[in-house]
């Protein structure tokens, strides 16, 4: 059975940068498109960005363009989300997510909390 583990949340004043990471056990996910995605209070859950399989395409939300870069380690089964000039309205619980033999994200970390204050 897969498991996602993210670490790296906590709290940051705005403007500044956390990097998250996911590591994934159970079986390689070298092979499965990973993503981030994100759940604020009160709102749905949201994509933020998405890398394929070997890391050669990447996509991302249009409010994160340009701040956030998600990259993987295949080697360490594990993948990154690096957030840079974070604002208040990316505090969120972020999740990382995996399609496995699906075209929709269907296996999920327990989340990491990422808060930004003004």
């Amino acid at each position: 059975q897969v498991q996602l583990v993210e670490s790296g949340g906590g709290l940051v004043q705005a403007g500044g940068s956390l990097r998250l990471s996911c590591a994934a056990s159970g079986r390689t996910l070298r092979t499965n498109t990973m993503g981030w995605l994100r759940q604020a209070p009160g709102k749905e859950r949201e994509f933020v960005a998405g890398i394929s399989s070997n890391g050669g395409s990447t996509s991302y939300a249009d409010s994160v363009k340009g701040r956030f870069s998600i990259s993987r380690d295949n080697a360490k089964n594990t993948v990154y989300l690096q957030m840079n000039n974070l604002k208040p309205e990316d505090t969120a619980v972020y999740y990382c997510a995996a399609k496995l033999g699906s075209p929709m994200y269907n296996y999920w970390g327990q989340g990491t909390q990422v808060t930004v204050s003004s």
